[in-house]
């Protein structure tokens, strides 16, 4: 298995390490119910160095891109990420990602730690009068996410973070010392301009997979363990956890946010996944023709959230049942410990698909009352 560079890290601080998508990363350092309070409450923070990191740049940049992505990029701000699908010639996902314009004609686009290099290979093919530099292994990324992240990060930087809107980027200059070599942030490619002595250039894009307020802190690979350690440090008094990968999936499902190869596997589309608004149809892209076709077919399935109306926790693989006929499938379930309710995602016939219809869930020998909802499962409000 691969290792982020902060593996040592984790160890450090008695994480239980497991699989995750060829990666050796941790799955909970105290407690995933521990560790997902935090996030909601105060702060929290993980090691996303295994996502992928791609720059694409050069004049042929944006027109290619365009091609490649469900979501248009055409005239998106300086600094301004978007969450788009890689499809195939059949209309099928190949990764979900986010795409960040980081200067005029170099953008960054993250795809899925299992998809990395596949999707690599895919954007390099496609890809005309522009450069592709695959950055993965010399980039280490930490998302810091919750109601005091910004708070916990102000304190490492004079930046003022409120210019950092949602889901835009920025470069960042961090009151971190750093590894010889390391103070900037891919020299090469970016050419960004140097940080003051002593202090550590990281590439910070206000997003996440948590659905709270937050911030994923991209720095070369050698100043990764320095800025985790500082990160830990800033946030001690403000109940700052670091958190793995069960609460993160905990986390996200609340939110009803994707799982690459759990709620699409490479046989769905975006019609089928949604969100709807991940797919602008007035520019030409991979996959649009064949999509397009499939809408006028219009008997696909589509992914609804799910929410039970009894005790019971929805598990992958599970029956949504209409009756006694079998309707659709749970693709990822859990008990969110907001609602204190089982909620899943699942993809069921499209007859079948609209807010407020009743369904059954089997789990092991009963079937248990759900409903359709849309998500994100929690809100602001019900927190």
């Amino acid at each position: 298995m691969k290792r982020t560079p902060l593996y040592e890290a984790h160890i450090v601080l008695g994480a239980r390490m497991v699989e995750f998508g060829g990666w050796e990363m941790p799955v909970q350092y105290t407690s995933i119910l521990e560790e997902h309070r935090a996030v909601r409450e105060k702060v929290g923070m993980f090691d996303v160095s295994h996502m992928g990191d791609l720059i694409i740049r050069g004049e042929g940049a944006e027109d290619s891109l365009r091609e490649i992505l469900t979501n248009d990029i055409k005239d998106l701000a300086l600094g301004k990420g978007i969450y788009a699908h890689v499809l195939n010639e059949q209309g099928k996902i190949m990764d979900d990602t986010f795409t960040f314009r980081v200067s005029l004609d170099t953008y960054l686009l993250i795809p899925n730690a299992s998809h990395a290099q596949q999707i690599y290979g895919w954007v390099r093919d496609h890809v005309r009068g522009a450069e592709v530099t695959n950055v993965s292994e010399r980039v280490a990324a930490i998302a810091l996410q919750g109601p005091r992240a910004a708070e916990v990060l102000q304190r490492l930087t004079d930046k003022d973070l409120k210019s950092v809107k949602r889901l835009y980027s920025d470069i960042v200059d961090l009151k971190v010392p750093s590894p010889s070599g390391s103070e900037r942030f891919l020299p090469d490619i970016l050419n960004f301009p140097a940080p003051p002595p002593g202090a550590t250039q990281s590439y910070v894009t206000r997003s996440g997979y948590t659905g709270e307020d937050g911030f994923e802190i991209l720095v070369e690979s050698g100043a990764a363990v320095a800025v985790w350690n500082a990160l830990l440090s800033a946030g001690k008094d403000l109940g700052l956890m670091p958190c793995g990968l069960g609460a993160r999936d905990l986390l996200r499902l609340e939110m009803g946010y994707l799982l690459s190869g759990t709620d699409f596997d490479g046989t769905q589309s975006t019609l089928e996944t949604g969100p709807g608004w991940a797919i602008k149809w007035d520019h030409k892209f991979i996959g649009r023709e064949a999509m397009l076709k499939q809408k006028e077919c219009g008997t696909y399935r589509k992914l609804v959230g799910i929410e039970l109306q009894d005790k019971g926790i929805p598990r992958h693989g599970y029956l949504v049942l209409v009756g006694n006929r079998e309707v659709g499938k749970v693709t990822s379930g859990t008990l969110s410990p907001i609602l204190q309710k089982g909620i899943a995602l699942a993809y069921v016939d499209a007859e079948h698909s609209a807010e407020g219809t009743k369904l059954l869930v089997r789990i092991r020998d009963h079937e248990v009352p759900a409903v359709v909802v849309k998500p994100p499962f929690i809100r602001k409000d019900k927190k």
